[in-house]
């Protein structure tokens, strides 16, 4: 797995053993990207982060910054080992997805969203109910699921497409009322 393209192009990042995470393809990340076009200056969440390769893709192609959220230690040591091998600080967030989202504070422009696959049906009413306070004007959410398991958020969806068996979906975030 490398980084796709940007600054640090073609750097190869780290994957944990075993099959629990499950890292986006270089193929998909290159289609996503190309979806969203410019992420220049853009603050980066990346939840349920894994390896860490769609936000460090994100920064190396000009997000200002970028917060990498995942519970598991070893994959929250394969994304500080990634960010290390880059130069970039540790922005890691060892925590529960939705933990981290019920107190954290600022906003983004992009969201990153990759939860396990089986966590779908149990995760989408929360995330629903606390991503809108995180998100910028004119914020994006990307997700990536399963296409038979959708993860199905209740906000304006700008773009959905299937590679393989994976579903990603970018949404805008809600009107402000």
């Amino acid at each position: 797995m490398r980084v796709v393209a940007g600054e640090f192009k073609g750097h190869r990042l780290r994957a944990p053993r075993g099959m629990r995470t499950r890292p986006t393809t270089d193929r998909v990340r290159e289609a996503l990207f190309a979806m969203l076009g410019d992420v220049s200056g853009a603050r980066v969440l990346d939840l349920y982060a894994g390896t860490g390769a769609l936000g460090i893709e994100a920064l190396s192609r000009g997000a200002a910054s970028a917060v990498f959220v995942e519970r598991n230690p070893r994959a929250a040591a394969t994304i500080v080992a990634n960010l290390r091998s880059l130069g970039l600080d540790d922005r890691v967030r060892r925590v529960d997805a939705l933990r981290f989202l019920a107190r954290a504070e600022g906003t983004f422009h992009l969201v990153f969203c990759d939860p396990p696959y089986d966590s779908v049906a149990r995760i989408a009413g929360p995330l629903s109910e606390r991503l809108p306070a995180l998100l910028a004007e004119g914020a994006r959410i990307v997700t990536e699921s399963d296409k038979r398991m959708p993860l199905e958020l209740p906000f304006p969806l700008l773009v959905e497409r299937t590679y393989g068996d994976t579903r990603i979906a970018i949404h805008s975030s809600p009107d402000v009322a």
